[in-house]
Protein backbone atom coordinates (compact mmCIF):
# COMPACT_ATOMS: atom_id res chain seq x y z
CA UNK A 1 0.00 0.00 0.00
CA UNK A 2 2.87 2.39 0.78
CA UNK A 3 4.40 1.79 -2.67
CA UNK A 4 1.04 2.13 -4.43
CA UNK A 5 0.27 5.42 -2.64
CA UNK A 6 3.78 6.67 -3.48
CA UNK A 7 3.27 5.83 -7.15
CA UNK A 8 -0.14 7.56 -7.25
CA UNK A 9 1.25 10.73 -5.61
CA UNK A 10 4.19 10.87 -8.05
CA UNK A 11 2.04 10.30 -11.16
CA UNK A 12 -0.85 12.58 -10.11
CA UNK A 13 1.47 15.28 -8.67
CA UNK A 14 -1.17 15.99 -6.05
CA UNK A 15 -0.46 16.43 -2.36
CA UNK A 16 -2.84 16.43 0.59
CA UNK A 17 -3.06 17.95 4.05
CA UNK A 18 -0.05 19.79 5.47
CA UNK A 19 2.14 18.71 2.56
CA UNK A 20 -0.16 20.51 0.13
CA UNK A 21 0.11 23.70 2.20
CA UNK A 22 3.89 23.34 2.37
CA UNK A 23 4.18 22.88 -1.40
CA UNK A 24 1.97 25.92 -2.00
CA UNK A 25 4.02 28.03 0.44
CA UNK A 26 7.29 27.07 -1.24
CA UNK A 27 5.98 27.78 -4.75
CA UNK A 28 4.51 31.15 -3.77
CA UNK A 29 7.12 32.47 -1.32
CA UNK A 30 10.22 30.32 -1.89
CA UNK A 31 10.34 29.48 1.83
CA UNK A 32 11.34 25.86 2.44
CA UNK A 33 9.96 25.90 5.99
CA UNK A 34 7.34 27.76 8.00
CA UNK A 35 8.37 30.69 10.15
CA UNK A 36 9.53 29.46 13.52
CA UNK A 37 10.35 25.99 12.23
CA UNK A 38 13.65 24.57 13.40
CA UNK A 39 15.60 22.17 11.17
CA UNK A 40 16.43 18.95 13.00
CA UNK A 41 20.14 18.70 12.29
CA UNK A 42 22.59 16.98 14.59
CA UNK A 43 24.95 19.47 16.22
CA UNK A 44 27.66 16.80 16.18
CA UNK A 45 27.58 16.72 12.38
CA UNK A 46 26.89 20.34 11.46
CA UNK A 47 29.26 21.93 13.98
CA UNK A 48 32.26 20.06 12.61
CA UNK A 49 34.08 22.33 10.19
CA UNK A 50 36.17 20.95 7.29
CA UNK A 51 39.90 20.93 7.97
CA UNK A 52 41.74 23.81 6.32
CA UNK A 53 44.33 22.86 3.74
CA UNK A 54 43.02 19.30 3.34
CA UNK A 55 41.29 18.45 0.09
CA UNK A 56 38.04 16.50 0.42
CA UNK A 57 38.32 12.97 -0.92
CA UNK A 58 35.37 10.72 -1.68
CA UNK A 59 37.16 7.53 -0.65
CA UNK A 60 37.23 8.77 2.95
CA UNK A 61 33.50 8.03 3.00
CA UNK A 62 33.29 5.22 0.44
CA UNK A 63 36.00 2.97 1.93
CA UNK A 64 34.51 2.79 5.47
CA UNK A 65 31.04 2.17 4.02
CA UNK A 66 32.29 -0.59 1.72
CA UNK A 67 34.18 -2.08 4.66
CA UNK A 68 30.96 -2.26 6.66
CA UNK A 69 29.04 -3.85 3.76
CA UNK A 70 31.77 -6.42 3.02
CA UNK A 71 32.27 -7.30 6.68
CA UNK A 72 28.59 -8.19 7.14
CA UNK A 73 28.68 -11.55 5.27
CA UNK A 74 32.20 -12.19 6.60
CA UNK A 75 31.01 -11.80 10.18
CA UNK A 76 27.86 -13.82 9.49
CA UNK A 77 30.07 -16.65 8.27
CA UNK A 78 32.36 -16.26 11.29
CA UNK A 79 29.56 -16.31 13.87
CA UNK A 80 27.79 -19.23 12.20
CA UNK A 81 30.84 -21.32 11.29
CA UNK A 82 30.81 -23.54 14.37
CA UNK A 83 27.05 -24.11 14.11
CA UNK A 84 27.35 -25.93 10.78
CA UNK A 85 28.30 -29.58 10.46
CA UNK A 86 30.77 -30.76 7.83
CA UNK A 87 29.76 -29.88 4.25
CA UNK A 88 30.62 -31.17 0.80
CA UNK A 89 32.64 -28.11 -0.14
CA UNK A 90 34.12 -24.97 1.39
CA UNK A 91 31.62 -22.65 -0.31
CA UNK A 92 28.73 -24.85 0.76
CA UNK A 93 29.98 -24.57 4.35
CA UNK A 94 30.30 -20.78 3.99
CA UNK A 95 26.75 -20.47 2.65
CA UNK A 96 25.31 -22.51 5.50
CA UNK A 97 27.40 -20.59 8.05
CA UNK A 98 26.06 -17.26 6.77
CA UNK A 99 22.52 -18.60 7.14
CA UNK A 100 23.22 -19.63 10.73
CA UNK A 101 25.19 -16.52 11.71
CA UNK A 102 24.21 -13.95 14.32
CA UNK A 103 22.80 -10.84 12.64
CA UNK A 104 23.14 -8.55 15.66
CA UNK A 105 26.75 -9.57 16.38
CA UNK A 106 27.66 -9.28 12.70
CA UNK A 107 26.28 -5.74 12.49
CA UNK A 108 28.21 -4.75 15.63
CA UNK A 109 31.49 -6.21 14.35
CA UNK A 110 31.00 -4.66 10.90
CA UNK A 111 30.34 -1.20 12.33
CA UNK A 112 33.35 -1.41 14.68
CA UNK A 113 35.58 -2.51 11.79
CA UNK A 114 34.40 0.33 9.55
CA UNK A 115 34.98 2.88 12.34
CA UNK A 116 38.53 1.58 12.84
CA UNK A 117 39.18 1.79 9.07
CA UNK A 118 37.82 5.35 9.02
CA UNK A 119 40.03 6.28 11.98
CA UNK A 120 43.12 4.92 10.22
CA UNK A 121 42.25 6.86 7.05
CA UNK A 122 41.61 10.14 8.86
CA UNK A 123 44.66 9.86 11.14
CA UNK A 124 47.02 9.00 8.28
CA UNK A 125 45.90 12.12 6.40
CA UNK A 126 46.06 14.36 9.46
CA UNK A 127 42.33 15.10 9.31
CA UNK A 128 41.67 14.17 12.94
CA UNK A 129 43.61 13.19 16.01
CA UNK A 130 42.81 10.01 17.91
CA UNK A 131 41.19 11.80 20.87
CA UNK A 132 38.97 13.80 18.53
CA UNK A 133 37.79 10.68 16.71
CA UNK A 134 37.07 8.82 19.96
CA UNK A 135 35.06 11.80 21.26
CA UNK A 136 32.95 11.91 18.07
CA UNK A 137 32.37 8.15 18.24
CA UNK A 138 31.21 8.37 21.86
CA UNK A 139 28.90 11.27 21.01
CA UNK A 140 27.33 9.19 18.23
CA UNK A 141 26.85 6.27 20.63
CA UNK A 142 25.30 8.54 23.27
CA UNK A 143 22.63 9.71 20.80
CA UNK A 144 21.49 6.07 20.43
CA UNK A 145 21.35 5.30 24.15
CA UNK A 146 17.66 6.31 24.60
CA UNK A 147 16.75 3.94 21.76
CA UNK A 148 18.78 1.12 23.35
CA UNK A 149 17.10 1.65 26.73
CA UNK A 150 13.65 1.70 25.09
CA UNK A 151 14.42 -1.56 23.30
CA UNK A 152 15.69 -3.12 26.53
CA UNK A 153 12.49 -2.23 28.38
CA UNK A 154 10.30 -3.37 25.48
CA UNK A 155 11.96 -6.79 25.35
CA UNK A 156 11.66 -6.98 29.13
CA UNK A 157 7.89 -6.45 28.79
CA UNK A 158 7.81 -9.17 26.12
CA UNK A 159 9.66 -11.60 28.41
CA UNK A 160 7.33 -10.72 31.27
CA UNK A 161 4.31 -11.40 29.02
CA UNK A 162 5.77 -14.82 28.14
CA UNK A 163 6.53 -15.67 31.77
CA UNK A 164 3.07 -14.61 32.98
CA UNK A 165 1.26 -16.29 30.09
CA UNK A 166 -0.36 -13.02 29.02
CA UNK A 167 -1.02 -14.25 25.50
CA UNK A 168 -2.71 -17.41 26.76
CA UNK A 169 -4.80 -15.42 29.25
CA UNK A 170 -5.95 -12.83 26.70
CA UNK A 171 -6.69 -15.57 24.17
CA UNK A 172 -8.83 -17.57 26.61
CA UNK A 173 -10.56 -14.42 27.87
CA UNK A 174 -11.52 -13.30 24.36
CA UNK A 175 -12.31 -16.76 23.00
CA UNK A 176 -16.05 -16.56 23.69
CA UNK A 177 -16.74 -13.13 22.23
CA UNK A 178 -13.98 -12.35 19.69
CA UNK A 179 -14.52 -13.74 16.21
CA UNK A 180 -11.29 -15.12 14.70
CA UNK A 181 -12.12 -13.34 11.44
CA UNK A 182 -11.54 -9.99 13.16
CA UNK A 183 -8.28 -11.01 14.84
CA UNK A 184 -5.80 -9.99 12.07
CA UNK A 185 -7.32 -6.51 11.74
CA UNK A 186 -7.52 -6.09 15.52
CA UNK A 187 -3.90 -7.18 16.00
CA UNK A 188 -2.80 -4.76 13.27
CA UNK A 189 -4.54 -1.83 14.99
CA UNK A 190 -3.20 -2.71 18.47
CA UNK A 191 0.36 -3.20 17.15
CA UNK A 192 0.11 0.15 15.37
CA UNK A 193 -0.97 1.89 18.58
CA UNK A 194 1.82 0.33 20.66
CA UNK A 195 4.48 1.15 18.04
CA UNK A 196 3.21 4.72 17.72
CA UNK A 197 3.30 5.15 21.51
CA UNK A 198 6.73 3.60 22.04
CA UNK A 199 8.41 4.62 18.78
CA UNK A 200 9.90 1.18 18.15
CA UNK A 201 8.80 -1.58 15.81
CA UNK A 202 11.11 -4.24 17.27
CA UNK A 203 9.90 -3.51 20.78
CA UNK A 204 6.34 -3.89 19.53
CA UNK A 205 7.21 -7.25 17.97
CA UNK A 206 8.62 -8.43 21.30
CA UNK A 207 5.45 -7.42 23.14
CA UNK A 208 2.77 -8.37 20.61
CA UNK A 209 4.09 -11.64 19.18
CA UNK A 210 3.96 -13.10 22.70
CA UNK A 211 0.24 -12.25 22.75
CA UNK A 212 -0.95 -12.55 19.14
CA UNK A 213 0.42 -16.03 18.36
CA UNK A 214 -1.31 -17.76 21.35
CA UNK A 215 -4.50 -15.89 20.43
CA UNK A 216 -4.27 -17.11 16.83
CA UNK A 217 -3.75 -20.71 17.96
CA UNK A 218 -6.64 -20.73 20.44
CA UNK A 219 -9.06 -18.86 18.15
CA UNK A 220 -8.18 -21.04 15.20
CA UNK A 221 -7.11 -18.05 13.12
CA UNK A 222 -4.53 -18.15 10.33
CA UNK A 223 -1.25 -17.84 12.26
CA UNK A 224 0.79 -16.49 9.34
CA UNK A 225 -1.81 -13.79 8.72
CA UNK A 226 -1.80 -12.75 12.39
CA UNK A 227 2.00 -12.64 12.44
CA UNK A 228 1.95 -10.50 9.27
CA UNK A 229 -0.57 -8.15 10.91
CA UNK A 230 1.64 -7.87 13.99
CA UNK A 231 4.76 -7.05 11.98
CA UNK A 232 2.91 -4.71 9.61
CA UNK A 233 1.21 -2.85 12.45
CA UNK A 234 4.51 -2.44 14.27
CA UNK A 235 6.22 -0.96 11.22
CA UNK A 236 3.24 1.27 10.38
CA UNK A 237 3.05 2.74 13.89
CA UNK A 238 6.82 3.08 14.10
CA UNK A 239 7.04 5.15 10.92
CA UNK A 240 4.18 7.42 12.04
CA UNK A 241 5.52 7.98 15.56
CA UNK A 242 7.22 11.32 16.32
CA UNK A 243 9.53 9.56 18.82
CA UNK A 244 10.58 6.83 16.39
CA UNK A 245 14.21 6.61 15.30
CA UNK A 246 13.08 6.28 11.66
CA UNK A 247 11.06 9.52 11.82
CA UNK A 248 13.86 11.35 13.65
CA UNK A 249 16.53 10.18 11.18
CA UNK A 250 14.30 11.21 8.24
CA UNK A 251 13.96 14.71 9.73
CA UNK A 252 17.71 14.90 10.35
CA UNK A 253 18.60 13.65 6.86
CA UNK A 254 16.34 16.18 5.14
CA UNK A 255 17.17 18.99 7.62
CA UNK A 256 13.46 19.65 8.17
CA UNK A 257 11.45 20.56 11.25
CA UNK A 258 10.63 17.26 12.95
CA UNK A 259 7.00 17.99 13.85
CA UNK A 260 6.38 19.38 10.35
CA UNK A 261 7.74 16.12 8.93
CA UNK A 262 5.42 14.07 11.14
CA UNK A 263 2.39 16.19 10.22
CA UNK A 264 3.05 16.03 6.49
CA UNK A 265 3.57 12.25 6.38
CA UNK A 266 0.64 11.26 8.64
CA UNK A 267 -2.24 11.74 6.12
CA UNK A 268 -0.53 9.49 3.56
CA UNK A 269 0.36 6.88 6.17
CA UNK A 270 -3.14 6.88 7.68
CA UNK A 271 -4.71 6.30 4.27
CA UNK A 272 -2.45 3.28 3.81
CA UNK A 273 -3.19 2.09 7.36
CA UNK A 274 -6.97 2.32 6.95
CA UNK A 275 -6.89 0.46 3.62
CA UNK A 276 -4.60 -2.18 5.15
CA UNK A 277 -6.99 -2.68 8.08
CA UNK A 278 -9.85 -3.18 5.62
CA UNK A 279 -7.77 -5.70 3.66
CA UNK A 280 -6.99 -7.65 6.85
CA UNK A 281 -10.74 -7.78 7.53
CA UNK A 282 -11.36 -9.13 4.03
CA UNK A 283 -8.53 -11.66 4.31
CA UNK A 284 -9.76 -12.66 7.76
CA UNK A 285 -13.16 -13.64 6.42
CA UNK A 286 -11.70 -15.15 3.24
CA UNK A 287 -9.04 -17.37 4.85
CA UNK A 288 -10.50 -18.22 8.26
Amino acid sequence: MALIILFIVIVSKRDIGQMRKAEKRTLETGMLMDEGSKPMISDVITSYEPKKGIKAKSYNMVVPLLTMVVMMPVNLAYTGWSKVESSNSFWDHVTKAIGNGSGSSSVLYAVITSIIVAMILYRSQGIMKLKEMVDLTLKGISELMPLAILMLLAFAIGDACNALGTGQFVANWSKDWLSPQFLPALVFVISSFIAFSTGTSWGTFAIMLAISIPMANIHGAEVTLVIAATLGGGIFGDHCSPISDTSIISSMASASDHIDHVRTQLPYALIGGIITTALYLILGFALI
